[in-house]
């Protein structure tokens, strides 16, 4: 079986830390900050955007379980650089 070629991390327009605004998507319009940056996929993780539900089995750790929300990375293309001046 093949493996699939890891794509060359590429430049991106913002970093770690940026205020962005959503341009796509469902969460369209609405701001936040780059809480990660995948080069390598073309992804970010803005806080507080994109929650999708993720279900735990209970463990150890978490012995109740259960329902949480975590963000989920959405394409770099789908955020605009916002100036925090003009914000």
């Amino acid at each position: 079986m093949a493996t699939k070629a890891k794509a060359p991390a590429v430049h991106l327009h913002v970093k770690s830390g940026d205020l962005v605004k959503v341009i796509a998507g469902d969460e369209r319009g609405k701001t936040g900050t780059i809480k990660s940056v995948n080069r390598s996929t073309q992804r970010v993780i803005v806080e507080g955007l994109n929650l999708v539900t993720k279900h735990n089995k209970p463990s150890a750790k978490n012995p109740q379980g259960g329902i949480t929300k975590i963000e989920s990375p959405m394409h770099v293309s789908n955020v605009k650089k916002v100036d925090s001046a003009n914000a």
